[in-house]
């Protein structure tokens, strides 16, 4: 399954909506993507999160990850599976919405590519 969005080599989103916690939006998680042969991987940090990896695929505009981070509160890490569809918003920029499964129970989460300076 081919896509007609582009690629999330060298992107960074930001998230802006989550149903396991309120989103900071002064400081929310940033993530970095890296995108190569069907590939995803980056690293994120940011708002409840002092450091993240993810890794997966790309099927046209669905991604797949399984990801790992370390909780700012308390220091205990949280991993998890998850399912993102890939949009382009009305100024042109692409959005993830994650679908994916924390502390037992489904989840959902909004991130927004930040614009290239």
């Amino acid at each position: 399954m081919t896509s007609n969005l582009p690629s999330l080599d060298g992107r960074t989103f930001a998230m802006v909506s989550s149903t396991t916690s309120a989103v900071d939006p002064n400081s929310p998680s940033t993530f970095r993507y890296v995108e190569a042969d069907g590939m995803i991987w980056g690293d994120y940090t940011g708002d409840t999160v002092t450091i993240g990896r993810f890794v997966g695929t790309r099927t046209g505009d669905t991604i797949w990850v399984s990801f790992v981070h370390v909780l700012a509160a308390d220091g205990s890490v949280v991993t998890g599976d998850g399912e993102s569809e890939i949009e382009t918003t009305d100024d042109g920029l692409l959005r993830l919405v994650e679908h994916y499964e924390m502390h037992g129970a489904p989840q959902l989460s909004v991130c927004v590519e930040v614009p290239a300076a």
